[in-house]
């Protein structure tokens, strides 16, 4: 489940970088973690009302909210694939359940 996950957003960064010529060295992917955070934070501060909201409609504000979760998720996964980490495993020791257990 989360290697079939990884490998799509694989796909998915590995042609944006192509397109617009971004180098993805280690550092990339630990930068691109602090760059969602930033980004869902400040989703996450308009949705609250703890900054102007730029127009943003209640649902616009949540959609946006939505969007950058599934950047940082994403980026998680670019990250743990490009650095060798085996998230079954870490989450089955930290968590204590097996992702590739899991059904629909």
């Amino acid at each position: 489940m989360i290697a079939t996950l990884q490998a799509a957003f694989e796909r998915a960064s590995s042609a944006y970088a192509e397109t617009y010529a971004i180098d993805r060295d280690p550092d990339w992917f630990v930068l691109k973690l602090v760059e969602e955070m930033g980004e869902l934070t400040q989703a996450w501060n308009k949705f609250e009302g703890r900054s102007r909201p730029h127009g943003r409609s209640e649902d616009e504000l949540r959609l946006a909210l939505a969007d950058e979760t599934a950047d940082l998720l994403g980026h998680v996964l670019l990250f743990a694939g490009q650095s060798g980490i085996d998230l079954n495993a870490a989450i089955e020791r930290k968590w204590r359940f097996r992702p590739d257990d899991l059904r629909a």
